[in-house]
């Protein structure tokens, strides 16, 4: 049997997975701790980044902002593979990448293997409604939504697919019996 990759190798072996494609140019690449002072320095290097890459000036605020909403979601939702623990910094992964019609932005994060499920249905749920449907279900959320105990309204994936326009890919890679790496792309189109 063969042993299990540490959680570096496993976090390295996804990275490069992606970066060895000919089809996309990366932007940007991160793997490692995701916390609050994180998030407010790499997104703004992003953003000076993308005021430098001839992009239309909407694209580059639809890129930022979905690199936010993603990154937020890690920090909010993220667990620890090894013991659970609560702290501020949660391993995670952030590529940019794009070809000549689409940028795409995949994060990724571990997560306890019961939310799977959950999780599958949800996306699944919100990758079959419509732009109005989407637009309803934002408004009533957040006139009625509760909060979870990690604060979210489940607006996060709503906001996704309402500013991208695109159905969100995801994937939930095995790395124990009681964690997966849950990867969620978003896709935004460059010519829109």
């Amino acid at each position: 049997m063969q042993k299990p990759l540490s959680k570096r190798k496993f976090l390295d072996t996804i990275c490069n997975s992606y970066m060895e494609t000919d089809e996309y140019e990366v932007l940007h690449s991160y793997e490692g701790d995701i916390h609050h002072q994180f998030i407010k320095n790499f997104t703004n290097q992003a953003l000076n980044s993308l005021q430098n890459s001839g992009e239309p000036k909407s694209l580059q605020l639809k890129i930022y902002h979905v690199m936010v909403e993603c990154l937020q979601n890690i920090s909010k939702h993220a667990v620890h593979p090894e013991n659970d623990a609560e702290s501020d910094n949660y391993q995670g992964i952030l590529l940019i990448f794009r070809n000549t019609k689409f940028f795409h932005l995949t994060t990724g994060n571990f997560i306890k293997v019961e939310r799977i499920a959950y999780l599958t249905e949800l996306l699944t749920y919100m990758n079959s409604l419509s732009r109005r449907q989407l637009d309803d279900l934002y408004k009533k959320q957040m006139k009625e939504g509760h909060l979870s105990e990690k604060g979210g309204a489940g607006l996060g994936f709503i906001d996704l697919r309402r500013k991208t326009g695109n159905e969100l890919a995801y994937k939930f890679l095995p790395f124990s019996d009681t964690h997966a790496f849950f990867l969620l792309t978003t896709t935004i189109p460059r010519n829109k």
